[in-house]
């Protein structure tokens, strides 16, 4: 009894502090005058302190507050209406009568709950959201709105209703945001093929919003809806960005619902692919260390490293014989392998791999960055230059992320011994990166493999080269998935790969001639 009668006391107070004046300013715009305010004020907070008084305990006493104001008001207006109708005979319509459908302004005008209502016109349809926002906040009317939506003043009408309900259905509710609009995970990605003029992928799957909708629409279609309370973001917003993404082929649209456009590798799948790639990791690295040393060294007419030095060049070639033995191991596995990248959005043409972020340690990245191209008028070349990029020792910082396609030309024209025709400008910046170095003359400092060069033919050395292949193509079938860093941790671990401050910075450096 007493913890109710200290409950009563509460709520009595918080009535007096929080809510008389905001009743005040209620009634005024209702009634349109300072007296009938008053009055009505006073009839109001009259009914709620007796209610309280005989021990109403009401589960959200905001609601119940507004509820009571309403209904109220609406027997005020009934009753003015009776007295005049007496005396003038005018129109009900003269007079505002609350209608039986629940007012969500009104119920919420000048009280702490036009928050709520701002949150839930965050979380309805844009059909629905407009007419609610140009009706309540612009104070247009229906037949305006009709107008400038092109919709007729009937269905205007309907989805005015169904707005407020949906409102105060929202209203009612404890919404909770999912995880992730609090926690966002992290997500990385590998991209086969050729960039976009705007950088597409990477220009777009690098923002830490559009990684959680990739997530989340992984394999689990939902609406824009759903995701804007999952993920925290305003309705608005989030219609605006998964409408970006579905025309940058990122996410696929069926009907009302969003999902994501290509392959994201779980933390679950990623630990077994680690554990069969752990398996042939030694094996597989040791047999392409043998065919290089073998190989490139006996028989190497076609790859020249004088000006990096074989211990350099060691770390283009692993990494080249890994990427051609992995695709000539799967060739004739899958038709992906012969297909051309599909077409993107401004002239891009690639594909796209998600991988979820694990809790488990991983060999060191390798990736491959080239030049970027731009539309040149005066020569019309593709250069084959490329780099592979080391995360190990943090190699990948030494060196620019990509050349322009000027600085890629210019090295190929001093592979080519063509330094005369060279602008000076793009010298000086490969010197500066490291891809040219000054000896008696200008030279570069990259690997150079020849497509012209003549390959010696040996017999021997070709019966264990197609020996020595056979063996890694059946370790690659047993980890299809094994990625370039497992070879290249594997050769350091070995001893096989060396680094150290005297090693040339531009290293994974290659150019074809």
């Amino acid at each position: 009894m007493q913890d109710t009668n200290e409950m009563r006391d509460r709520l009595i107070n918080e009535f007096v502090e929080n809510y008389t004046e905001k009743l005040f300013y209620f009634c005024l715009k209702k009634t349109g005058s300072h007296i009938e305010s008053e009055d009505l004020t006073q009839d109001i907070a009259l009914q709620i302190i007796t209610s309280l008084n005989k021990g109403t305990i009401p589960t959200s006493f905001s609601a119940w507050v507004w509820q009571i104001a309403r209904n109220r008001y609406s027997v005020w207006a009934k009753e003015k209406h009776k007295r005049n109708e007496s005396v003038t005979g005018s129109d009900i319509g003269d007079y505002e009568i609350e209608d039986e459908s629940e007012n969500i302004l009104d119920e919420m005008i000048h009280t702490e709950q036009v928050a709520l209502l701002r949150r839930e016109l965050a979380f309805i349809k844009s059909d629905y959201r407009n007419i609610v926002v140009a009706y309540y906040i612009e104070n247009r009317n229906v037949r305006e709105i009709a107008e400038s939506l092109s919709l007729p003043t009937n269905t205007v009408k309907s989805r005015l209703l169904r707005a407020r309900q949906i409102l105060k259905e929202g209203m009612d509710m404890a919404r909770e945001f999912g995880k992730r609009s609090y926690n966002p995970e992290q997500i990385a990605f590998v991209m086969n093929g050729k960039d976009g003029k705007k950088g597409q992928p990477w220009s777009i799957i690098t923002h830490l919003l559009y990684k959680n909708i990739f997530l989340e629409t992984y394999g689990n279609p939902q609406t824009a809806e759903e995701l804007s309370l999952e993920l925290g973001i305003a309705l608005p917003y989030m219609e605006d960005e998964l409408e970006f993404l579905v025309r940058e082929q990122l996410l696929t649209k069926s009907e009302n619902k969003y999902q994501t456009a290509f392959d994201i590798i779980s933390k679950e799948e990623q630990r077994k692919m680690h554990d069969s790639n752990r398996k042939v990791q030694k094996l597989l690295t040791n047999k392409i260390c043998e065919l290089i040393d073998t190989y490139i060294c006996e028989d190497g007419s076609k790859v020249n490293y004088d000006y990096v030095g074989y211990e350099a060049a060691k770390w283009t070639l692993i990494v080249r014989a890994f990427d051609w033995l992995k695709f000539s191991a799967h060739k004739n596995m899958s038709e992906e392998y012969r297909a051309s990248y599909p077409s993107r959005p401004d002239d891009g043409a690639w594909t796209l791999m998600g991988y979820e972020t694990i809790d488990f340690e991983k060999p060191k990245f390798v990736g491959q960055h080239g030049y970027l191209s731009h539309d040149v008028n005066d020569i019309k070349r593709d250069i084959d230059f490329a780099q592979f990029k080391f995360q190990y020792n943090n190699i990948c910082e030494k060196t620019p992320l990509n050349l322009s396609w000027k600085e890629a030309y210019t090295l190929w024209l001093i592979c080519s011994g063509r330094i005369e025709v060279c602008e000076k400008s793009y010298l000086e910046k490969l010197l500066e990166y490291g891809y040219l170095k000054k000896d008696d003359s200008i030279i570069p400092n990259v690997v150079i493999f020849d497509r012209n060069a003549e390959e010696p033919h040996n017999e021997e050395l070709s019966q264990k080269l197609t020996s020595l292949k056979n063996e890694i193509f059946a370790l690659f079938n047993q980890a299809p998935d094994i990625e370039r860093g497992y070879v290249v941790e594997q050769a350091i671990i070995d001893g096989w790969l060396k680094y150290d401050d005297d090693t040339v910075n531009t290293i994974g450096a290659y150019i074809y001639l």
